[in-house]
């Protein structure tokens, strides 16, 4: 097993990690003397790293036969990350419906550590197709930037509010507290010209955002104010969506 040394890393989680990763690639569980002799760790440093990641649930060993396997917070971990393909398939038909009413391109963007990415594009046939990509960050100035930076705390979204650099784009006071009373945003040619957005936030039964739907079209198709038509439309959306994901509609 090789680890390359550096100043940055902490070897021995690196070594915690291998031996995971060694586990991981096999079909079947393994014995102490075969992770040993692949891993070439002595036998009293490998026995303190298994027994350690046997402890937090990191790896499970069979008490009959002494075999090590993938333990349950790996698993948990798996699906914890996975829990935004799960959230993306239930939303999708709603991206279709939306996309069908409105005849625009509708997105459905979830945060990661880099800013809000878009997670599934829907367009209906005669939907304004945009050249939206898949994993695209969106930057603040989007209306579903203004839905992050409404609903997550501060701390989460500094750094990607910051990479615009100096003079970057801040919402008012009042903008975000129309934001929070009518669960809508609006952002008129943040990008591109000509092509306007409105969003709606999706919540789930803790009152966390889980995700942003936006509506994506032409300036005059798309609204700018909670009263019209769409407005009211995705606003019922809003509702209905998040109360899948258990939301009470309190925040």
């Amino acid at each position: 097993m090789k680890i390359e040394k550096s100043n940055t890393m902490i070897q021995s989680l690196q070594i915690g990690i291998s031996i995971i990763d060694l586990i991981s690639s096999k079909d079947t569980p393994m014995r102490f003397a075969d992770i040993q002799e692949e891993t070439g760790i002595t036998k009293s440093n490998l026995y303190k790293y298994l027994n350690t990641l046997t402890q937090l649930d990191l790896l499970y060993r069979d008490k009959q036969t002494n075999l090590y396997q993938l333990g349950s917070k790996l698993i948990q971990y798996g699906m914890s990350a996975i829990g935004h393909n799960d959230v993306t398939k239930r939303v999708t038909p709603f991206l279709q419906e939306i996309s069908a009413y409105t005849s625009c391109t509708v997105l459905f963007s979830v945060w990661t550590h880099n800013g809000p990415v878009t997670a599934k594009i829907w367009s209906s046939n005669h939907a304004l197709n945009i050249g939206a990509q898949l994993g695209s960050i969106l930057p603040p100035s989007s209306s579903v930037g203004k839905i992050f930076t409404t609903f997550l705390r501060e701390g989460e979204t500094e750094e990607w509010r910051g990479k615009e650099g100096k003079g970057h784009y801040q919402l008012t006071e009042q903008e975000i507290a129309n934001i929070k009373k009518n669960k809508i945003s609006f952002a008129k040619e943040p990008l591109v010209p000509s092509i306007s957005s409105t969003s709606i936030p999706i919540f789930d039964f803790s009152e966390e955002l889980i995700g942003a739907i936006a509506v994506i079209g032409f300036s005059e198709t798309i609204p700018s104010t909670p009263s019209e038509p769409i407005s009211q439309y995705l606003m019922n959306f809003h509702k209905t969506i998040s109360q899948i994901f258990g939301y009470s509609g309190k925040l």
